[in-house]
């Protein structure tokens, strides 16, 4: 009876010993499995990340390129070879048509202001400051033409 429980004691701490090792084994693989799919993880964001990045690359290669063909198309081009020197084409009024309208509305306001005859204070204020207005307004370009 003795050797039966020794045999049997025996037997019980193999198979404990044996049940923990395979336990062990399996948290082991457990954790590795964790980890092979963190980095797996890992590498995916990466992934998704370095896709965006390339997006917006190319998104802003797209803006300057058609910033650039716009900014070609809106060049005036030279009429003749032999010119060095291409003239822009003026947009807008001149100082001069500028400075007259502007002086004639506030020569005109003034003049109906202050004169007792509207009509007739208007009509010399509107024609007095469409005067000053004209000759500031052509200094105005003499000096900028100077100036180019």
């Amino acid at each position: 009876m003795k050797k039966l429980f020794a045999v049997l004691g025996i037997a019980l701490a193999l198979t404990a010993c044996t049940n923990a090792k395979k336990e062990e084994a399996i948290r082991q693989a457990a954790i590795k499995e964790t980890k092979d799919s963190l980095r797996l993880d890992s590498f995916n964001r990466a992934a998704v990340v370095q896709k965006e990045q390339e997006a917006k690359i190319q998104e802003q290669k797209r803006v300057l390129m058609l910033s650039e063909a716009r900014a070609a198309e809106n060049e005036p081009a030279a009429t003749s070879s032999n010119s060095h020197y291409s003239k822009k084409k003026k947009k807008g009024w001149s100082s001069a048509a500028l400075g007259t309208v502007i002086g004639a509305g506030a020569g005109g306001l003034g003049g109906a202001l202050i004169d007792k005859k509207k009509g007739q204070g208007a009509l010399i204020g509107g024609v007095a400051g469409a005067g000053a207005g004209y000759l500031i307004g052509h200094g105005q370009d003499k000096r900028r033409a100077e100036g180019n």
